[in-house]
């Protein structure tokens, strides 16, 4: 058993605390509609508001199936990179105003624009409705804006940000990096943190399944690398990726085993394991040093990459 009372200090388990009085542990059990109700509400209570100097502007793309609500964010910098962001939710949570406050801050530390867009949500449309909105605002946005684009996404928003990575490597266009935050990419769940971390606070590997069988409708798609990135047979040609995971989490491992596949292809990647924490800590940014620590880290990786820089 894994002792959570060593690896967690007092701020984080206050975090923890603090979460769950919003959004208990048992919510997979509630009626996706009340999932969404609870996940809104404590999404409301963590936000932090806007830095000075950052506004947002709310639109849509069209897309072939739908048309996709995107937000923009630009600061009073000259940007030169754009970030597309996709948010995290297990596929069927959240939207443009869960992560809002995360997209404002990664605008007004860096100087990017950043465009945040709000993909179809299980199990009203299944996979791959997320994936084909990811793509969309992609292509989008590569089109709209001469500067590169740059991708970053948390847990299933980095799932999206590694598949549109793979998808778009014969495109003219072609992100010019991703930064993946405790991203699920379908790793081996018979080993390493999906063991250790089976029973995380936050996320444990019962959540995993759940989210996984309401974005699929329950079919089994073993092999699809547009789900399962890590499935993919070529690393090759993938962008600079730095990964960010939380060591108290069942999708650490994902982090380790990606960076290892592209290192292995000749690309370049980095892994970074955050000691202590646990998944979803991007709220926790403001009140636990350690994730203020690793939001730095990835304002710093969005900033580097957005200049086509390695600093690692």
């Amino acid at each position: 058993m894994t002792d959570y009372k060593i690896l967690i200090d007092a701020e984080t388990r206050a975090f923890i605390e603090r979460t769950s009085s919003y959004y208990p542990p048992d919510t997979i059990d509630y009626t996706i509609a009340e999932q969404r109700e609870i996940y809104d509400r404590m999404c409301r209570e963590f936000f932090a508001g806007y830095p000075e100097g950052v506004t947002a502007e709310t639109t849509a793309i069209a897309g072939p199936a739908c048309n996709i609500p995107i937000r923009i964010y630009r600061s009073a910098s000259q940007a030169t990179a754009t970030v597309l962001y996709c948010h995290g939710g297990g596929f069927i949570l959240g939207g443009l105003d869960s992560h809002d406050d995360v997209c404002a801050e990664l605008c007004g530390r860096t100087g990017y624009e950043v465009v945040s867009v709000d993909y179809r949500l299980a199990p009203e449309h299944l996979h791959p409705a997320a994936f084909d909105d990811a793509m969309n605002a992609f292509e989008w946005t590569a089109a709209s804006y001469a500067q590169p684009v740059l991708l970053c996404g948390d847990s299933a928003g980095g799932n999206l940000c590694a598949a549109v990575s793979h998808a778009t490597r014969g495109h003219a266009k072609r992100p010019i990096g991703q930064v993946l935050i405790y991203p699920g990419l379908g790793g081996d769940h018979s080993r390493g943190s999906y063991v250790r971390h089976a029973e995380a606070p936050m996320l444990t590997t019962r959540d995993l399944e759940f989210y996984k069988h309401i974005r699929t409708g329950g079919v089994d798609q073993t092999g699809d690398i547009t789900l399962y990135p890590l499935a993919d047979a070529d690393f090759a040609n993938l962008p600079p990726t730095v990964l960010i995971t939380a060591e108290c989490d069942p999708l650490s491992s994902d982090g380790e085993a990606y960076r290892d596949r592209i290192v292995a292809a000749g690309g370049r990647a980095t892994w970074l394991e955050e000691k202590g924490l646990v998944h979803g800590y991007l709220r926790a940014r403001h009140t636990v040093g350690r994730a203020r620590a690793s939001f730095t880290r990835i304002v710093e990786a969005v900033s580097a990459l957005g200049k086509g820089e390695w600093i690692w």
